[in-house]
């Protein structure tokens, strides 16, 4: 008789995405997904491309007065995202 060496699925996806080191990635897609569900669907109507290069959230905004409006607020957005994510990923977001 053989030796069974089941594991549970979700276990060994945690342990490929330890060994391959694609948390963070992982994490900023999490947060470029959720930049709607934080700001909300008025704010998502005004943003263009989102992406994230060395810890820098940066957004494209459409209209000068949401961009006005995003800036002053930029620590708070960015802290709240941080939250979704669960851990610090982005240091500083720039709106483009």
């Amino acid at each position: 008789m053989r030796k069974s060496n089941t594991q549970n699925i979700s276990e060994l996806l945690l342990n490929y995405i330890d060994e391959m080191n694609i948390e963070r990635k992982l994490k900023e897609v999490d947060i470029i997904h959720a930049w709607e569900e934080v700001l909300g669907k008025t704010i998502h109507r005004y943003t263009g491309k989102i992406y994230i290069t060395r810890g820098v959230l940066n957004v494209q905004i459409f209209s000068p007065v949401v961009k006005s409006e995003l800036i002053m607020m930029r620590e708070e957005i960015r802290v709240r995202l941080n939250e979704k994510a669960g851990r610090e990923i982005i240091t500083e977001i720039r709106f483009l």
